[in-house]
Parts: C-alpha cells; sequence; structure tokens
C-alpha cells in the first residue's frame, strides 16, 4: 500500500522522569494491539533531554479508509503505579484530505 493509502498521527511526550513511561494508543475506545485491523503502533524509548527529563514518541498508523471511519484516537503515557496521563484527538479537529 502507499502512504496516500495510511493515516499518521504523532503523540509526543515530553519532561517526564523517569524513563520507563510507554505510550499506547485507543481507537474510538479500543486498545491498539499486535496490528489488528490494519492498525500499527511504533513506539520509540524515552529520550534523555538536556534538563535530566525525558521525551517519547509514538506513531500510530491507520488505513485511510478505517480512518474516515474513526471518531477519536487516545495516546495514553503510563508508568509503574502512576495515573495515566491521556490526550485524545477527534478525527473532526484534523484537517480532511
Amino acid at each position: 500500500s502507499s502512504l496516500q493509502d495510511q493515516v499518521f498521527v504523532l503523540c509526543l511526550a515530553q519532561r517526564g522522569f523517569p524513563s520507563d513511561w510507554t505510550l499506547h494508543w485507543e481507537v474510538d475506545g479500543f486498545q491498539v494491539s499486535g496490528g489488528s485491523g490494519g492498525l500499527e503502533e511504533v513506539s520509540g524509548p524515552g529520550t534523555l533531554m538536556g534538563d535530566g527529563l525525558y521525551t517519547w514518541t509514538s506513531t500510530l498508523k491507520i488505513p485511510a479508509v478505517h480512518w474516515r471511519k474513526t471518531v477519536s484516537v487516545t495516546c495514553q503515557a503510563s508508568q509503574g503505579s502512576q495515573t495515566p496521563v491521556r490526550q485524545t484527538l477527534r478525527r473532526e479537529q484534523c484537517q480532511q484530505p
């Protein structure tokens, strides 16, 4: 499939500590796992910044045909017993191709 058939959503989490926070995605309330439905998440390890805190990124790849039916995507940052941090993006907030 070509890139035009895909939609990419980027999650950026900054100024966190310690380094073992993880980012995960939900699409319309369902957790993305194992490439089901053509969805794919790619997350990197925390990157240590000059201020001693960490930055993380994760990219969600969604087939365009699936994206057109999607209401919202949520990125969740989790670490141990700390309260998860969530940010939701509604498709209607995005510029449509």
